[in-house]
């Protein structure tokens, strides 16, 4: 599988709006995928997932009603609508897939990851 790759990131007010992509394979192996975010010295912590084979989406509760996760097949991209951002949003938030079933919420669910790309919310 290809490493995904992710842009999108930058810095914004709070109250902003960004939209996170990500290029990921196009094998028919991947039954998840996810963003993730993490702060320096904190666990990464679970953000959304999507199954590409139903279409169904999970959230975190912390960002359920201001985030969509999405993907369109047809140039395998990922992306992460972010909306009504808190500067506690502000993270490197990471892309990855995953060929197994497991809790959505563990990283270790996922086995590729993007290098990852900044979002800061300032107040």
């Amino acid at each position: 599988q290809v490493q995904p790759v992710e842009s999108g990131g930058g810095s914004v007010q709070a109250g902003g709006s960004l939209r996170l992509s990500c290029r990921v394979s196009a094998s028919d192996n991947i039954v998840s995928m996810a963003w993730f975010r993490q702060v320096d010295g904190k666990e990464r912590e679970g953000v959304a997932t999507i199954f590409p084979r139903s279409g169904n989406t999970v959230y975190a509760d912390s960002v359920k009603d201001r985030f969509t996760i999405s993907r369109d097949n047809t140039d395998n991209q990922l992306y992460l609508q972010m909306r009504n951002l808190k500067p506690e949003d502000t993270a490197m938030y990471y892309c990855a897939t995953g060929s197994m079933y497991g809790t959505w919420y563990r990283k270790e669910s996922y086995n590729n990851w993007g290098q990852g790309t900044q979002v800061t919310v300032s107040s």
